[in-house]
Parts: structure tokens; C-alpha cells; sequence
């Protein structure tokens, strides 16, 4: 039976988009998983996937927190994610330049920045998604107490709009490129910008569900189309084209995103710092609880399969 690989549809994951149309389902098929980390979770919990492509944080923070569903077995993309904080507002004009920090105001919007939206209900997909995680991580820089933050959960982007849209929350936080559409077409605005301090994505497996065997094969097969997709030749021109039929986004957010985003060299390997570090800052957001003793990196890791490094 091929492998069930959980994905989000998003540009992030052309390679993996590639390697898929070369398979043609032989070996995996894709479940496309819109509502993100959280929903990818929750599909490995209740056996709708095997394998899932998703955020680094929650994947960590769901171990430490005591799910069983699931160890890392590789990393995904190496570079941080730059998450934005997004409500809405009447924004015509086409926003540019604003690929690493972008702080975007309007005049009928009452937010004018990050430090407005504390004491507000913040507009999460699910509860341990990114969008939750980060939230504690903007608290945390902003210095506000992180035991009283209010969420509302909104499943997907479209969702997250609406809550914007109709007031029931104040703002939510999504990554630049994939919200971007939304802000040129004049649905909402940037307000600020938090960079994850972890590189963003990482891949988990169920510990049983596949066999070690048939996972390496998937690494292995993943890495050749990622060290393709990740090469100087391939992101002048056929990725930029990939992603531009993939997704119709403009090619000069395209060229500006991959001149900012990096794959590993080996995805079945895994940097030991990268879990340790990240441990740390969930643990100061109050996401996670540092048992007695310390945690332990090689509990979050199936070494069968990956390599820590």
C-alpha cells in the first residue's frame, strides 16, 4: 500500500509536488491537509496519514506534550518561516518590498501595530497549530503575559478572513507569501512581522504505521527532488515557472521567495540543536513543560530512520 503523505498545498512544497508527479502514486499518495499543522497532527492521530510535512514547532511541542502519534524522521525546509500579523482593511495599492519585515497600517483599520493587539482575541486554524505557537512567541518579544492570551479557532485562511473580517478577532498570523494574494486584492493589511527563531518545517512519522524501509525510500527519493529544486540553475527559471503554474502567484514574489528559502542537503537528517533550541523557547511561551531531569532529544526522534546531526 503506498504511503500516506500529509502536505499543506503550499509553495513550500513543490519539490514535494514534483516528486509526486514523477511517482504517479505508486509508492505515496498526497492528502492535502488545508487547515495546517494542527489538522496534519490530528490526521496521524486517528490513521488518515503515515507520514506528515509540517512546522517544526507544533510537531515539537505535540511530543514534548505527549502524543505518541508520531516521531521526527527528517527535515523539510532549513530557512525560519516569516509569519505576519494580518486583519483587515479597505488596502488597494499592491504591497512590495516587504519580503522579510513588513509593517503595513490603514486608515479604517483600529490596529496600527503589533503592540495594539494585546488583551484582543487572536485568530488561530487550530489549537498546537503555528498560527497558536507563534502567537506565544509574539507575546513573548512583546513582553506580555502569556497564561492569558484568548484564541478563536478558524480552521483555514478563508476562515481566519472571515474572523478578521467580521471583528471576532482583532488579527492572525499566517506566513508572508502565502497571505499576500489576499493583501493585493485589497482583502487585509500587514501589521507586523515575527520570524520563527527555529527552522520551519520538519517531517514526522507514525512509529509503526510504515516500515523503516519504506520511509528511508521516501527520504531518499524527497532529497533528490529537493537538492533539484534548491540548485542556482533550477531557481532562475523552471521553479519560477513550477510555482508560478502551481499557484498563480506574481513571478516577482516568486524570485523574491526563493531567494530566501533553503532546503537540506539530506532530508532524513536532523540538527540536534534545532530541537533543543526550539524546547527552549517553547518552554519560556509556556507551551511546554520541562520535566524533571531535562528532555531527552533522542525521545522526539525515530533513529531508526533519521539522523541526528
Amino acid at each position: 500500500m503506498p504511503l500516506r503523505i500529509g502536505y499543506v498545498r503550499e509553495h513550500f512544497s513543490s519539490p514535494l509536488l514534483q516528486f509526486s508527479e514523477q511517482d504517479g502514486g505508486k509508492t505515496f499518495t498526497l492528502v492535502e491537509c488545508p487547515s495546517g499543522t494542527g489538522q496534519l497532527i490530528s490526521r496521524l492521530t486517528n490513521d488518515e496519514i503515515d507520514i506528515a510535512i509540517a512546522l517544526t514547532d507544533p510537531l515539537i511541542s505535540g511530543i514534548a506534550n505527549g502524543s505518541k502519534a508520531y516521531k521526527l524522521v527528517g527535515s523539510f525546509v532549513t530557512t525560519p518561516l516569516n509569519w505576519q500579523a494580518f486583519e483587515y482593511c479597505t488596502f488597494p495599492e499592491k504591497l512590495t518590498d516587504v519580503i522579510h519585515r513588513a509593517v503595513t497600517t490603514g486608515t479604517k483599520s483600529p490596529y496600527n501595530s503589533i503592540d495594539d493587539l494585546k488583551g484582543t482575541t487572536l485568530g488561530i486554524s487550530r489549537n498546537g497549530s503555528g498560527s497558536q505557537t507563534m502567537a506565544y512567541v509574539m507575546a513573548l518579544q512583546q513582553g506580555w503575559p502569556t497564561d492569558n492570551l484568548k484564541f478563536q479557532v478558524n480552521n483555514d485562511i478563508r476562515g481566519l478572513l472571515n474572523s478578521v473580517n467580521d471583528e471576532s478577532t482583532s488579527a492572525f498570523m499566517w506566513e508572508w507569501f502565502t497571505t499576500k494574494p489576499f493583501v493585493d486584492a485589497g482583502e487585509g493589511r500587514f501589521i507586523g512581522s515575527v520570524p520563527t527563531p527555529w527552522p520551519s518545517w520538519l517531517i514526522a512519522a507514525h512509529p509503526e504505521r510504515a516500515s523503516t524501509s519504506t520511509v528511508k525510500a521516501f527520504l531518499d527519493g524527497l532529497t533528490k527532488f529537493v537538492t533539484e529544486f534548491d540548485s542556482d540553475a533550477n531557481r532562475e527559471g523552471p521553479n519560477v515557472d513550477f510555482i508560478e503554474a502551481k499557484f498563480g502567484y506574481p513571478k516577482e514574489d516568486i524570485q523574491a521567495w526563493l531567494k530566501t528559502v533553503g532546503y537540506p542537503k539530506d532530508c532524513s537528517a536532523i540538527p540536534e540543536t534545532v530541537i533543543q533550541e526550539t524546547l527552549s523557547v517553547l518552554e519560556k511561551a509556556g507551551v511546554v513543560t520541562r520535566p524533571e531531569g531535562g528532555f531527552e532529544v533522542t525521545n522526539f526522534v525515530n533513529t531508526d530512520i533519521a539522523r541526528l546531526t
